[in-house]
């Protein structure tokens, strides 16, 4: 565990997770105990012995919920909605790694646009980067698709089926009767049901929604090795929706570990107000009150879906899901306290009212995302349908056509980024002088392929500058000049 997580602890008098140091209590007057604590020696979903903790969290309900919820279906709604939805012929999204075909909302990029691609990539890891240095782990708990489908799906359907979490310890406690055996099995069946269903929703991704239709409407028999590999990415999905869950993202996912060098002072969290919640004492109605605005319902506890306590502060396994503001915001509701208890805050914003957001960090991620957006639009503005590569015929010497003229032969290769037949006409644009194609008949390029060709050019000697002569070779389809091409024409020497 990293510095973040230290200095980010609530402020009672608490041993350091890594030196045994005492820290020191952010008002001393505060302080009453030294408490012993060992939620930084383990993660919270692992008990004593090393064994796991299954967590039961209880439905949550609030407003952060339901602004989850209906931001899930959008998300839900546009995964499934992408591979349907074409642009130009391609669908949405499209990430063919077998072909090296990869299409963003209509685009098409070849290996020829992988830079393009790369760029893309840096800067969505940028952007996560200084969101999480801003906002925390706001991805993980609002837009990951681990959290949205485990926690509006697959948590849904187990509460519809089995129960809050009370109701679901008594029927893993309960003896084997036949309303649990049909809960259980149901539930199981449902689960895998939808784990098939999700993989073959990211296999149209991969190879496309047209081809997944066709390979869906024919017998296994035909696609075996298809259909094992879609059952084994079932098994996949299905092991880690309905035993793994939580420890995807506390164990597997590297993004929790990467946040505790991220995060500083001044990152917005979801964070306990220590000073005002400490020192913590039960509610008791019509009772004056002299301790802290907690009244220690352990509210915020039992809905994490990762088993923490957030009143110890950020801690790893906290993904910003929001269900322990929505807890203690109904409690406060209910005995009259305001909101805010536990909300979105930064550490200083708590222990010094400061509201500092844009950090050196800050600065300097913003900075880096920016240059990558400019390069990025620059390049996508300048990308054309057609990429040409002209080079004169490697292994060969000008000759002299005519008196006075010189003779080049060159070689093109054109690939076409269209899904549409392309029509290719050279013509040079300078110097002046001629072009002809070997063979006569100018190139047509298939869609979203390559052509290859060879060409002469003709230049008389008034108008080379001497061995190497700049000249300007414009692409045409049609009467449409769609790009210039610029090379090197050999002659002799003046």
């Amino acid at each position: 565990m990293l510095r973040p997580y230290r200095y980010m602890c609530w402020k009672r008098t608490r041993t350091s997770f890594w030196k045994g140091e005492t820290m020191e209590a952010h008002d001393p007057a505060d302080v009453t105990e030294k408490a012993e604590v060992t939620f930084r020696d383990r993660i919270a979903t692992v008990n004593e012995e090393g064994g796991r903790n299954w967590i039961y969290p209880k439905k949550p309900d609030g407003r952060f919920y339901r602004w989850r919820t209906w931001l899930s279906w959008v998300l839900l709604a546009f995964l499934f909605l992408a591979p349907i939805i074409k642009i130009n012929g391609e669908q949405l999204l499209l990430f063919n790694i077998l072909e090296r075909k990869f299409v963003i909302f209509g685009i098409t990029f070849w290996p020829q646009d992988f830079h393009l691609f790369v760029l893309l990539m840096i800067a969505t890891i940028v952007f996560i980067f200084l969101f999480t240095a801003v906002y925390g782990r706001i991805f993980c708990g609002w837009i990951c698709p681990q959290t949205i489908f485990m926690e509006m799906v697959f948590r849904k359907i187990e509460y519809l089926i089995e129960g809050d979490s009370q109701q679901q310890r008594a029927l893993n406690a309960a003896p084997w009767t036949t309303s649990k055996i049909l809960k259980k099995i149901s539930k199981q069946i449902i689960f895998f049901g939808i784990a098939f269903l999700i993989s073959n929703l990211f296999l149209s991704y991969v190879i496309g929604m047209d081809q997944l239709l066709v390979i869906v409407s024919e017998p296994p028999t035909a696609h075996m090795g298809g259909f094992i590999a879609i059952l084994l990415f079932s098994g996949a999905f299905y092991f880690v929706f309905s035993w793994l869950r939580e420890q995807v993202c506390t164990l597997v996912c590297p993004y929790g570990r990467l946040q505790s060098v991220m995060l500083d002072e001044n990152s917005v969290v979801i964070s306990y107000d220590f000073s005002r919640g400490e020192p913590r004492a039960k509610y008791r109605k019509n009772e004056e009150r002299t301790s802290g605005d907690c009244i220690e319902c352990h509210q915020c506890v039992v809905v994490c879906p990762t088993g923490i306590d957030i009143r110890n502060g950020t801690q790893l396994e906290c993904v910003n899901c929001t269900a322990c503001i929505d807890a203690c915001d109904n409690v406060m509701d209910k005995i009259g306290y305001p909101r805010g208890l536990i909300r979105y805050a930064s550490y200083n914003g708590i222990a010094t009212g400061s509201k500092k957001i844009f950090t050196m960090r800050v600065i300097a991620y913003t900075a880096v995302l920016t240059v990558i957006i400019a390069a990025l639009v620059t390049l996508f503005a300048l990308r054309t349908d057609v990429e040409t590569t002209i080079l004169r015929a490697p292994g060969t010497l000008y000759l002299e056509s005519a008196p006075g003229t010189i003779r080049n032969l060159f070689t093109i290769r054109v690939v076409n980024k269209t899904r549409k037949e392309l029509p290719i006409r050279l013509v040079l644009l300078q110097p002046k002088g001629t072009l002809e194609m070997v063979g006569g008949a100018d190139p047509e390029v298939e869609p979203t392929s390559l052509a290859e060709a060879a060409f002469f050019v003709d230049i008389t000697e008034t108008n080379l500058i001497g061995m190497k002569t700049p000249i300007r070779i414009g692409i045409y389809s049609g009467d449409r000049l769609i790009e210039e091409v610029n090379t090197g024409f050999m002659g002799p020497s003046k």
